[in-house]
């Protein structure tokens, strides 16, 4: 069974930094692309960054510039380095990655469990 564990939220000041981390584990056969989503109080999850397998990178436009998404060196984690933060960036965080269980397998989306990012003024 695959999971997902996110750390790394909390409570941070506008214009500060805060990095999140998800680490993936269990019987996998490849992890094609991974990364974070978001959903503030009354709003619909929304893609903030993805990475692909092979590196390419994807955000949303509200955090162009600011945050950083990137794999680890083992490459079933992934981090989302957030920086001159806002307090529309409030919202719980999610780590999302698309797994193979095996080669020709189509993949399978999995989310991890979230976790609270507040921006304070």
């Amino acid at each position: 069974q695959v999971q997902l564990v996110e750390s790394g939220g909390g409570l941070v000041q506008s214009g500060g930094s805060l990095t999140l981390s998800c680490q993936a584990s269990g019987d996998m056969y490849n992890i094609d692309m991974m990364g974070w989503y978001r959903q503030a109080p009354g709003k619909q999850r929304e893609r903030v960054a993805t990475i692909a397998i092979l590196g390419e990178t994807r955000y949303a436009d509200s955090v162009k510039g600011r945050f950083t998404v990137s794999r680890g060196t083992t490459g079933n984690t992934v981090l989302l380095q957030m920086t001159d933060v806002k307090s529309e960036d409030t919202a719980v965080y999610f780590c999302y990655a698309l797994i193979r269980a095996y080669m020709q397998d189509a993949g399978t989306n999995y989310w991890g469990q979230g976790t609270q990012v507040t921006v304070s003024s």
